[in-house]
């Protein structure tokens, strides 16, 4: 009985595994395996507008608080910004092409700077802070609920804000002019 039993085990194996190829076979060939999802545009970009900075500008670094804009801005394409904390530098981007880079002060310690995918969500040409005393905040640029913008403001150098992206006022004017609501930032660390 016991030997009875292994040889319907081992047939019923043998059977379901000839049927599973069968099937296969019926079916055709197997579908090759859809491309991986390409990382959203912003993020990693950062060594990227590097790169293209020393293209386009012809340097490789800027010190604070220096900044770049192209004469030719495209006239139409999506605008995109990259913030890199790391580096404390911003690049913005239309039609997939660098039109500006500049050095920026983030977020000082205790109250850093987030990190992600903003959208642009309202513009004011001049704005004072809710929060700090009213603090002057031109050409400000609103990426979330909790305050946090790009705006004019000083670029030491080093993170120095309360969370919010100061550019060189010069190159705040010109994003300011250039951006649209729910153009995206991307703040990278």
């Amino acid at each position: 009985m016991k030997r009875q039993s292994a040889v319907f085990g081992l047939v019923t194996v043998m059977l379901l595994s000839a049927c599973a190829i069968d099937q296969r076979q019926v079916a055709g060939p197997v579908a090759p395996a859809a491309a991986a999802e390409p990382r959203p545009w912003g993020w990693g970009y950062s060594a990227k507008a590097k790169a293209e900075m020393a293209a386009t500008f012809g340097v490789a670094s800027l010190a604070a608080p220096d900044s770049r804009w192209v004469s030719d801005v495209p006239a139409t394409g999506p605008v995109r910004v990259v913030v890199s904390l790391s580096d404390q530098m911003a690049w913005v981007y239309r039609a997939d092409r660098l039109i500006g880079a500049s050095t920026i002060s983030s977020g000082k310690k205790n109250h850093e700077s987030p990190v992600g995918q903003f959208p642009i969500l309202d513009k004011q040409v001049f704005h004072r802070s809710n929060r700090y005393s009213a603090a002057p905040m031109p050409f400000m640029l609103r990426l979330n609920r909790y305050g946090v913008a790009l705006h004019g403001g000083v670029v030491p150098g080093y993170p120095a804000s309360h969370g919010c992206f100061r550019l060189p006022m010069s190159f705040a004017k010109k994003l300011f002019a250039t951006v649209a609501r729910g153009d995206v930032v991307y703040v990278e660390g």
